[in-house]
C-alpha cells in the first residue's frame, strides 16, 4: 500500500467536502434543500431510519406470532447486528423520535432509558452518539461555541418570508457571542456572516456532550452551561459575550445530543437546567448573560432503584413531567441471547474453540434467572414458549398463550436476574483456566457455578441460581447431548428421518382419505399400514382412540403449508418430528450407549466409536472436547 497516496488522497476528498461562504451562500442551498435545516430530533430519527426497516407480520413470520402474538413488529436496520431481543424497545425508542421529529410534545421532553445493570442501555446511547458521527455535516455560523443554525440570522420580522421562500421553519435566536459578532464586526449585514460545514465528533465535544455523574458536594452548573472566564473579566464589562467560555454540555451539544450518565445520581438542583431546555428549548448563559436557545437531543439513561427514588420525590415533578420513559429490559429469548453473546466474544482476541451448546447453555441460565415464577408451566417450560419453541405432550403440540404468561407475570418480568456482563466474565474466565484452547458446556457451567458462590447477593438467590445451574440447566444439556451422540451415532439420521416421515406422510393421508397407497416400488394397491403408524405414534404416548384425530391433524398441517408455498420436511410439523426422532434414536439408543461406556472395545464397536466421532467432529466438535463430551456422557447420561 502507497500510505503517502492514501493519505493526500483522504486530505482531498476532506478539502472537497469542506465549505466556507457567506450567509447568502446557504440561503441558496437551503433553498435548494430545504432537509439541511432540520432541527435535531429529526436528524436523529433520519439516521435511524435511513438503514431501512423490516415490518414483520404475524402471519408471515412465525417467530413473531408466536413471541408477540397479533401484534406487527418493525425491525430497524439500524439496530439489527447489535441489539437482540428488544424489539419493543427499540420500537419505543423510533417512535419517541419519529414523534419529535414531527414537532410533537416529544420534541420537548427528555428520553430516558431505565433498565437493570447490563440490559443496553449504555450501549443504545453509545450507539446513537456513534451513528452521529458518521452522519451528514451540519452548517454553522464560523466560529460559533454552539454551531448554531445560520438561519437564526434572519431577523424575526422578515422570517415569515423567508420561510415561504425557503420551505423551513425557523426557530431559535442567535447565542450572545454570534449576536455581539454581528453587530460589532458585521455592523448588522448579516448576509456576509460567514458559514462553514462541520461535524460531530464525540472525542471533540462538537455536537455530542455527555454529562457523568458529579460529586454532590462539588456541583458545579458550569459542566452544563459553561463558564465565565475571569482572565478577561478586567477586559471587558461583565455582561459582554466576550468573557463567556460556552463549553459547557448543553453548549457543545447544541443540534446533537446531550447524554446524562447516571441521571439521577445527581443531586435534583444540578438538573434544573433540563427543565428549560426542554420546554422553553433555552439554557442559562453564564453569569448575569441572557438565556440562549438550545436544539437538541437529551438522553438521560440511570438503574431502576435510581428511578424508583427519584419518582417516590413528589418535589421532582417539574423534571418528571418532562420525561418519556422507555424500559430497557434484558433479553427474554433464548436464541436472541446467544447472539449477544456471540457479538461479544467476536469482539474479543480470545481464539479457543468453542464446543457446540456452550454458549446456549450459559445464555439457558441468564434466561431462567430473568423469569417470573408461573403457576401454569415451569420455568424451562416458559424459557422454551418466550423462545417460540412448540411444546409437545402426549403427541399434541400444548397451547399455553404467551401473553396470559405475561400478564401473569406483571411489568416487572426481565427487570431483574443476572446481566449479560456477568454471563460474559464467567466465560471468559472459562476461556482464561482452559489448558486445550477449548471450552465446552461443563467448563463453563463450572465457572457460572464459581462466579454464583462469589456473588454479592442474599442466600435464597444464590440457592436458587445454583439450582437453575446444576439442575435445570445441566438436565436440559444431557437431554441435548444424547440425542446428539445417538444422531452421530446414525450418519444418515436425516435421510433416515424424511424417509420415515414421507412414509408416515403417505400412510397417514390414505387413512384419513380412506384410500388405498401405491407401493412406490411394485405398483401395487396397498391399505394404509396401521402397524407402521402405531409404531411411530406409539413414541409420542398418542393412544389408538387419539390416532385418528393425530393423522387429521398431520396431513391437514402439511397441506397448509403447501398452499401457503412453503416447503415441508421431517421437522415441519413439531409432535411428528419428535415422534420420528424417537423412533429412529430407540432404535439405537442402546448400542450407542453401549458403545459409547464401554473401556475395551471390539474391532466393530472400535469401528462404530471412531465414525461417531467423525460425525460430531463435522457438528463441530474438536478432539479434545469431544473427547471430554463423551466421557461425560459415558459417565452421567445412561446409568444402569
Amino acid at each position: 500500500m502507497d500510505f503517502k497516496a492514501l493519505i493526500e488522497q483522504d486530505r482531498d476528498n476532506r478539502k472537497k467536502d469542506n465549505f466556507e461562504g457567506t450567509f447568502l451562500d446557504y440561503l441558496q442551498i437551503v433553498k435548494e434543500n430545504p432537509g439541511i435545516a432540520q432541527l435535531a430530533h429529526k436528524r436523529m430519527y433520519n439516521i435511524l431510519t435511513k438503514p431501512g426497516m423490516e415490518i414483520l407480520k404475524p402471519e408471515e413470520n412465525l417467530r413473531v406470532r408466536k413471541i408477540y402474538g397479533n401484534e406487527t413488529i418493525k425491525s430497524y436496520n439500524f439496530f439489527k447486528n447489535d441489539f437482540f431481543g428488544i424489539e419493543k424497545t427499540l420500537m419505543k425508542l423510533v417512535s419517541y423520535f419519529y414523534s419529535a421529529a414531527m414537532l410533537g410534545e416529544e420534541s420537548r421532553q427528555v428520553l430516558y432509558l431505565v433498565g437493570p445493570v447490563g440490559s443496553g442501555k449504555s450501549s443504545i446511547v453509545e450507539s446513537l452518539k456513534k451513528a452521529m458521527e458518521a452522519a451528514e455535516p451540519v452548517y454553522a455560523l464560523k466560529g460559533c461555541p454552539m454551531r448554531e443554525e445560520p438561519l437564526h440570522l434572519v431577523p424575526k420580522h422578515l422570517r415569515k418570508q423567508f420561510e415561504e421562500t425557503l420551505g423551513v421553519k425557523i426557530e431559535g435566536d442567535l447565542c450572545p457571542v454570534c449576536r455581539h459578532k454581528l453587530k460589532e464586526e458585521f455592523k448588522g449585514q448579516y448576509e456576509k456572516f460567514p458559514v462553514v460545514k462541520t461535524g460531530f465528533s464525540i472525542r471533540s465535544r462538537k455536537g455530542i456532550g455527555v454529562v457523568p455523574p458529579v460529586d454532590p458536594n462539588n456541583q458545579d452548573t458550569s459542566v452544563l452551561v459553561g463558564s465565565v472566564d475571569i482572565s478577561k473579566m478586567d477586559l471587558y464589562p461583565e455582561d459582554d459575550p466576550r468573557i463567556f467560555s460556552l463549553n459547557g454540555a448543553f453548549d457543545v451539544g447544541n443540534r446533537g445530543l446531550v447524554e446524562f450518565i447516571e441521571v439521577f445520581k445527581n443531586d435534583v438542583e444540578y438538573l434544573h437546567t433540563i427543565i428549560t431546555a426542554t420546554q422553553e428549548k433555552s439554557i442559562p448563559s453564564p453569569g448575569k448573560g441572557s438565556m440562549i436557545y438550545f436544539d437538541g437531543v437529551i438522553v438521560a439513561h440511570s438503574n431502576e432503584a435510581e428511578w424508583n427514588k427519584f419518582k417516590s420525590d413528589h418535589t421532582n415533578e417539574a423534571i418528571l413531567d418532562r420525561i418519556v420513559k422507555v424500559e430497557v429490559p434484558y433479553c427474554m429469548e433464548l436464541n436472541e441471547e446467544i447472539k449477544i453473546y456471540e457479538k461479544i466474544l467476536k469482539k474479543s482476541n480470545f481464539k479457543a474453540h468453542i464446543a457446540p451448546h456452550t454458549i446456549e447453555a450459559a445464555a439457558m441460565f441468564a434466561v431462567l434467572t430473568r423469569l417470573m415464577p408461573s403457576n401454569k408451566v415451569d420455568t424451562l417450560t416458559k424459557l422454551k414458549i418466550y423462545n417460540g419453541e412448540e411444546i409437545v405432550e402426549k403427541g399434541t403440540t400444548k397451547r399455553i398463550d404467551i401473553t396470559e404468561l405475561r400478564e401473569e407475570a406483571g411489568l416487572r418480568e426481565g427487570m431483574d436476574g443476572i446481566s449479560t456482563r456477568f454471563i460474559i466474565k464467567a466465560i471468559d474466565n472459562a476461556l482464561s483456566d482452559s489448558e486445550y484452547n477449548c471450552i465446552n458446556p461443563l467448563s463453563v457451567m463450572e465457572s457460572l457455578i464459581k462466579s454464583i458462590k462469589d456473588l454479592d447477593t442474599a442466600d435464597d438467590i444464590r440457592r436458587k441460581y445454583l439450582a437453575f445451574i446444576q439442575d435445570t440447566v445441566r438436565k436440559e444439556y444431557n437431554k441435548i447431548l444424547e440425542k446428539e451422540i445417538t444422531k452421530a451415532f446414525i450418519q444418515s439420521f436425516k435421510e433416515q428421518a424424511d424417509s420415515l416421515f414421507n412414509n408416515y406422510l403417505d400412510h397417514a393421508e390414505a387413512y384419513v382419505n380412506k384410500s388405498k397407497i401405491k407401493d412406490r416400488s411394485t405398483g401395487e394397491q396397498l391399505e394404509p399400514d396401521e402397524k407402521f403408524m402405531r409404531s411411530i405414534e406409539e413414541q409420542i404416548g398418542i393412544s389408538e382412540g387419539s390416532a385418528k384425530g393425530f393423522r387429521s391433524d398431520v396431513t391437514s398441517y402439511m397441506f397448509y403449508l403447501i398452499r401457503k408455498g412453503g416447503s415441508i420436511d421431517y421437522t415441519s410439523y413439531e409432535p411428528l418430528k419428535e415422534a420420528i426422532e424417537k423412533k429412529i434414536t430407540s432404535s439405537v439408543r442402546e448400542m450407542s450407549r453401549i458403545v459409547t461406556k464401554s473401556k475395551v472395545r471390539d474391532k466393530e464397536q472400535d469401528k462404530k466409536y471412531s465414525s461417531m466421532v467423525e460425525e460430531m467432529k463435522r457438528n463441530g466438535y474438536c478432539d479434545h472436547c469431544c473427547n471430554v463430551i463423551l466421557k461425560y456422557a459415558a459417565n452421567n447420561l445412561w446409568k444402569d
